[in-house]
């Protein structure tokens, strides 16, 4: 599980240099301030990309007859590799060298390795895209625009290596796998799924509460926009002294162990959620 460093925010600065307030608008049809909030992590709502369940019918047609998650697993990873070409080399001119077609699988086993490469920004930034939700860091803390670590951002997001292959619309897909998968197997949630975090910077995303040594301390945190945790609290300590325990909506899921049939993330027991303003247990150490 990767490990982020400090997720902090200008709150003060005018909007037109905040960029917490760049976006108006997503493709899930819920406000980016309330998705954002702990009042949606509290009651959440069914998310979904807009026009993507639409555009590939036949998939899920598929994954419904499906009698178990690796059934479902193999027909996803078999769509996605037909579609994207992602069993062999795409693009290549006739006089060239080939030249390989970025897939989702890619992105996934990289952030795995470091949440702040450039997978990990071009992750970020798809988060960006589809659910309004600016980071708030990548290789130092985002907040006022423009500054160095903001350009360098946005150079990896864009950078040419990874938008070879229709990544955001591979990324729309896995997302939606997923939400389907929760809700039809009713695993790992279906509504809330209690994960941990380890992290050294505790008091750097505080936005609410304050934390204790001794104690599991409630407190309102402000995550980045892609953030990892794990369903074992033996494994989340191994990346930080401070341990979040959090009651995160399925909905904000985009990858868990076992959706996938390829080993992607799965020795930490990592699930990938979707950031903002969470409602969290915070306590020095886990035993």
């Amino acid at each position: 599980m990767s490990a982020d460093a400090p997720a902090t925010t200008e709150a003060e600065l005018p909007d037109e240099d905040n960029p917490e307030r760049w976006y108006s608008t997503n493709f899930v049809g819920v406000p980016t301030r309330l998705l954002a909030s702990t009042a949606f992590n509290a009651h959440p709502r069914h998310l979904s990309i807009h026009g993507t369940r639409e555009a590939h019918r036949g998939l899920f047609r598929l994954l419904d007859s499906c009698p178990s998650q690796a059934a479902a697993a193999d027909v996803f990873e078999h769509y996605m590799a037909m579609v994207f070409g992602l069993d062999g080399a795409q693009g290549a001119p006739s006089n060239g060298p080939f030249r390989f077609a970025t897939s989702y699988i890619d992105l996934l086993r990289a952030w795995g390795f470091d949440s702040n490469s450039a997978p990990g920004a071009v992750l970020k930034g798809w988060i960006e895209s589809r659910f309004g939700l600016t980071p708030v860091y990548h290789r130092g803390v985002l907040g006022r625009f423009p500054s160095p670590v903001w350009v360098d951002y946005i150079e990896e997001k864009m950078g040419s290596r990874f938008h070879n292959n229709c990544i955001n619309l591979q990324l729309d897909l896995l997302y939606e796998y997923c939400q389907w998968s929760i809700r039809h197997f009713r695993a790992p949630g279906p509504i809330f799924v209690r994960l941990w975090r380890g992290t050294n910077h505790c008091q750097e995303q505080l936005v609410a509460g304050r934390t204790r040594d001794a104690h599991c301390a409630p407190c309102v945190m402000r995550l980045n926009n892609l953030v990892s945790f794990s369903r074992s609290p033996e494994r989340a300590e191994e990346f930080g002294d401070w341990m979040i325990e959090a009651d995160v909506p399925a909905v904000k899921l985009l990858f868990f162990p076992g959706l996938l049939s390829q080993h992607v993330l799965n020795s930490e027991c990592e699930y990938l959620v979707i950031g903002g303003s969470y409602r969290v247990k915070a306590r020095y150490g886990y035993r």
